[in-house]
């Protein structure tokens, strides 16, 4: 019997990793000088349930610097739940708009805030990457 192959992604060079890894670190700078909780989701090891912005890098030649907003384990729990046990996406329980509603918010200022600091971004292929905010580049 055969082992089910995968086909994995290419990954990007190491210097596009280390440039993105310079970038990564100077968008946590940014969004705690603006008074965000800040953590770094690629290098902590493990799962994360922490709120705040999770920023990391996909070191694949596609990815990039992704930022995503976390919302506290208690609401994030329950629109979870709510939402596997199946939803009328017509109409959603109101702490799953709820949750919806913090996202596009938080999208929309992290998307502010990073712009304003002189970060050029762009909302990501939601499908690609499920993340609220691709930060490609910066200009001093």
């Amino acid at each position: 019997m055969t082992e089910p192959r995968f086909d994995l992604h290419p990954k990007a060079s190491p210097e596009v990793v280390e440039e993105r890894q310079a970038l990564a670190e100077r968008v946590c700078r940014e969004l705690r000088r603006a008074g965000l909780p800040v953590y770094r989701g690629d290098l902590s090891g493990g799962p994360h349930s922490q709120p705040g912005v999770d920023v990391h890098v996909e070191p694949f030649v596609d990815g990039g610097v992704y930022v995503d907003w976390d919302t506290d384990a208690e609401l994030r729990d329950a629109a979870v739940d709510l939402f596997a046990q199946g939803i009328d996406y017509s109409d959603p329980p109101a702490v799953v708009r709820h949750h919806n509603t913090v996202h596009k918010h938080m999208q929309a200022a992290l998307l502010g805030i990073l712009t304003s600091a002189g970060f050029e971004v762009e909302v990501p292929d939601p499908h690609g990457h499920g993340s609220a905010v691709q930060a490609k580049g910066f200009r001093p």
